[in-house]
């Protein structure tokens, strides 16, 4: 009964009542933090890396991370827009790394089989993973999460016109696939 009064208790404290809690070092706080929004994580994890294992990893990362910065974490903006960005970069990272660590053994390869099928929302997910890395990461963060070229460009270290070249390039790309 102690535990369901806890659950319960748990599930009304709110999220800066949660995050003050962990950055005093409450693992119960911070477990509640993760099962808010390891979902959201994990799916933008999978939309920019495009496989599931390095969203896995990438998830793991920025918990892990997030757990180190927390106490960084001062309230001038939203902590979701805060978790949003350390996200997109763990990922962009965890590729970066997964990619170095390959190209060692094996040269990487794009898998562009064209889908004869209409376009469907649940389907979309799937076109993305055809892209071409850059296109699909550019694509995503453009289109989907509303970041402006000059952000992406500054985040993948490309100029701002090759970020505008690979969004239109993804966007022809999923043309081509309908």
């Amino acid at each position: 009964m102690n535990a369901q009064i806890e659950f319960i208790a748990n599930q009304e404290v709110s999220e800066l009542e949660l995050i003050e809690k962990a950055k005093q070092g409450d693992k119960t706080a911070f477990k509640q933090i993760y099962l808010r929004h390891h979902k959201r994580v994990y799916g933008l994890c999978f939309r920019l890396s495009g496989q599931a294992y390095l969203a896995e990893e990438a998830t793991q990362e920025t918990f892990v991370r997030l757990w180190q910065k927390l106490p960084q974490f001062r309230g001038e903006s939203q902590f979701t827009t805060w978790l949003h960005s350390m996200t997109v970069n763990q990922t962009l990272s965890s590729i970066q790394k997964h990619k170095s660590f390959w190209a060692r053994f094996t040269p990487m390869s794009e898998h562009t089989e064209a889908s004869g099928d209409k376009l469907e929302y649940e389907n979309f997910d799937k076109l993305l993973l055809k892209l071409p890395e850059r296109a699909r990461i550019v694509f995503i963060l453009f289109s989907i999460e509303g970041y402006k070229h000059d952000e992406i460009a500054g985040l993948l270290g490309i100029a701002s016109g090759t970020s505008k070249a690979q969004y239109h390039r993804a966007r022809k790309l999923l043309q081509e696939m309908l």
